[in-house]
């Protein structure tokens, strides 16, 4: 039986695919570092720190820090879309939804904890969540499975009891990883890549999903 939903943020919460690019290739240039999008969208879904690691050059890790790096990238972020934030197309009502419906609700994210309040303050939406697992504040980000057993847990509930709502593919392993089924949004990739994946259902937004598929999901 479901009783619990697990929701990352990039691109579930938020449909900010495109702001993070634009957030990157600013970031990018401060370093003179050239990167392309490819090269950039295998790493979505993951830590800032394995991020980092990867794309950028070693010397400058080693300089400024894996978690200097992040937090510089995540404040240019923050700065672009602020004027613009909102929540992804249906997730308020769905949310809303959960709630008459008695279903609890958690974050478990890969970014850091200033990006989820920025989000879950900037949408309007933090009385909906019971508990929040950011990135910053577990040992192994996505696609290890601690993110969402941690927000499992801190729900009170069994993986099997949860479902999680994710749209890369680093998030969706980490949720097979736990034992969960997984909703996979089209908003970062497009549903065909996403067909490849491991998840069970794969919407748009959450204008395509509703409490009784959920239920059904899980049987």
């Amino acid at each position: 039986m479901i009783k619990g939903l697990l929701f990352d943020m990039d691109g579930v919460l938020v449909d900010n695919l495109d702001v993070h690019k634009r957030a990157f290739r600013l970031f990018f240039s401060r370093y003179g570092v050239d990167k392309s999008i490819e090269e950039l969208s295998r790493m979505f879904g993951k830590g800032n720190d394995d991020i980092m690691r990867e794309l950028m050059p070693a010397e400058v890790v080693e300089r400024v820090g894996l978690r200097e790096l992040g937090y510089e990238k995540e404040a240019i972020y923050r700065e672009i879309y602020a004027p613009t934030i909102a929540p992804t197309r249906g997730l308020t009502e769905f949310l809303s939804e959960c709630r008459r419906r008695g279903l609890k609700c958690a974050v478990g994210s890969s970014g850091c904890m200033a990006n989820v309040d920025f989000v879950l303050d900037g949408c309007g939406i933090r009385d909906n969540f019971e508990a929040v697992v950011a990135g910053d504040r577990v040992r192994r980000c996505k696609p290890d499975p601690e993110i969402y057993l941690t927000a499992a847990a801190a729900l009170g509930l069994a993986p099997a009891e949860c479902i999680v709502f994710e749209d890369a593919e680093a998030g969706i392993v980490a949720g097979k990883r736990a034992g969960m089924k997984v909703v996979a949004l089209s908003t970062t990739f497009s549903a065909d890549f996403l067909r490849d994946t491991a998840a069970d259902l794969i919407v748009a937004d959450f204008t395509q999903v509703d409490i009784d598929m959920l239920v059904g999901l899980a049987e």
